[in-house]
């Protein structure tokens, strides 16, 4: 349900299409703090990489986060050397401060980092960002948890690790498996609209973005990687940890009480399957009923534990509805949050006010099964009273459900427009430049592929732009063509 306007409005995903200008598709970023020793042979390496391997045009940029050693001129020195090497220098300390900067500032679609100690197999960044070009994952992450990751490294950081992982599982629910691995990517267009909200600018930086994506219904994709541990890095493990944790408490504690609000971010209609209202399926019928059933089993073992409590200093009757009264509350408060997804103060009031007249009639059918015990036997035991109350209250569940989903908590948005309406109808749209690129509905300039060797006798010729613009092309970056039978191995068997 959506109670508040969305943070931003994100354009339909779609594969970034090659073609022959000079903006780079991919910019890596390297932040570095006093890092003279590794800096060139990292950047070296992974530029010979991308040379070899990636089919874009790329960018690597190295952030120097103040350092006060010779950073700063080997930075130059390598962009000076290679045209893909651009530098950018900081006058604070902080990953984070360094990613956001570098980041809103890039023009390239594709943004992603790593660490300079270059522990993560170079092999894997195609995997990395390949998901993001296609247009198929709003993020991408790498991971060394995976069951096919192969890592190498100490038993005190492993622990770490995946303790910290746990935590936020429990606390954060997220549902992704490596939170600190320094191999990661982002869309342009996503982070655009999500570095905004992340208030960290050191080590936490990573968990708070991963976590507001995912909690903002973003695709996170995750790849397996080869980590080999850096014995020299200059982490401090305790201090990390110590600002992880309350960056956990944070988060956390905005997320609950909802000064935080991620509604999933506003897409065309048909990018995501969520957003089509189809008739005769109720919209999160199963994800409703789960919450609800988790919250009502909570609530009911609050209830039993508060009437106990009331029962041993006054009657059955008073007891029952104190503790009914109290339980319902707490009940209509957890279900507006977790079953509903209402965030935020608006309407609380009123949601409080139809759940006591749920809680009116759950109070009658909890005190009618009670005088109905009470005419049957003078005297009831305890356990006889706690079993009747079960089942009166199973009974008022399924009408509580009901009610919730139906007039407490509906959900009005096939009935009204959303915060951020979408324009359904075609609108005539001036022409393109002949070398732009339409993209969810707005023009950029095109973006490029780095250039390779001279085509093959079985390459297609190169599309042109606005032939992909005006999609007379089913597909903007390639057509394949038939194999021929000397293409295979001769030396095996077809």
């Amino acid at each position: 349900m959506r109670t508040e306007p969305s943070p931003g409005n994100l354009p339909a995903r779609e594969h970034l299409p090659a073609t022959d200008a000079g903006t780079p598709v991919l910019d890596v970023v390297i932040p570095v703090y006093n890092e003279e020793k590794d800096l060139q042979p990292c950047v070296i390496r992974l530029h010979d990489h991308l040379k070899r391997t990636f089919p874009y045009a790329f960018r690597i940029t190295v952030a120097d986060n103040a350092s006060t050693d010779s950073t700063p001129l080997v930075a130059a020195r390598l962009a000076a050397q290679l045209p893909e090497v651009t530098s950018r220098r900081l006058e604070q300390k902080g990953r984070g401060r360094a990613l956001r900067t570098v980041w809103s500032a890039s023009d390239a679609p594709v943004l992603a980092y790593m660490d300079v100690d270059l522990s993560t197999d170079l092999n894997a960044l195609l995997p990395l960002v390949a998901p993001l070009i296609s247009g198929h994952s709003d993020l991408a992450i790498g991971s060394r948890l995976s069951r096919s990751s192969r890592v190498v490294r100490g038993a005190k950081r492993e622990f770490i690790s995946r303790a910290y992982n746990l935590i936020l599982r429990g606390s954060l629910q997220a549902r992704f498996s490596d939170a600190q691995c320094g191999f990661k990517a982002i869309r342009r267009d996503v982070a655009q609209v999500l570095l905004p909200l992340i208030e960290d600018t050191g080590w936490f930086f990573d968990t708070e973005m991963l976590v507001l994506a995912e909690r903002a219904g973003l695709r996170i994709h995750e790849v397996p990687v080869d980590w080999v541990d850096d014995p020299d890095s200059t982490v401090h493990i305790v201090k990390t940890a110590t600002d992880d944790l309350k960056g956990v408490w944070r988060v956390g504690r905005a997320l609950a009480t909802g000064s935080l609000s991620l509604d999933r971010l506003v897409r065309p209609f048909g990018d995501d399957p969520r957003d089509r209202e189809l008739t005769d399926v109720p919209k999160g019928l199963a994800r409703q009923l789960v919450g609800f059933c988790v919250v009502g089993g909570l609530s009911t073992l609050f209830y039993l534990l508060l009437y106990s409590g009331f029962r041993s200093v006054s009657g059955a009757q008073v007891a029952n509805a104190l503790a009914l009264l109290v339980s319902a509350v707490a009940n209509t408060a957890a279900n507006r949050r977790l079953t509903f997804g209402v965030r935020g103060r608006g309407g609380a009031v009123r949601h409080q006010a139809q759940g006591l007249v749920v809680f009116g009639i759950g109070l009658a059918l909890t005190s009618g099964s009670l005088a109905a015990l009470a005419a049957a036997t003078s005297d009831p035991a305890h356990s006889t009273e706690l079993a009747v109350l079960i089942a009166a209250n199973l009974a008022a569940t399924v009408l509580r459900f009901l009610l919730f989903r139906a007039w407490v908590f509906p959900d009005r948005r096939g009935g009204t427009p959303s915060p951020s309406p979408v324009v359904a109808s075609h609108q005539p749209v001036p022409p393109l430049h002949p070398t732009a690129v339409r993209q969810g509905g707005n023009a950029y300039p095109p973006l490029p592929q780095r250039p390779t060797a001279p085509p093959s006798p079985y390459d297609t010729a190169p599309y042109r732009a606005d032939e992909a613009a005006d999609r007379s092309w089913r597909d903007s970056t390639m057509q394949l063509q038939a194999v021929r039978p000397h293409d295979h191995d001769p030396r095996k068997a077809r």
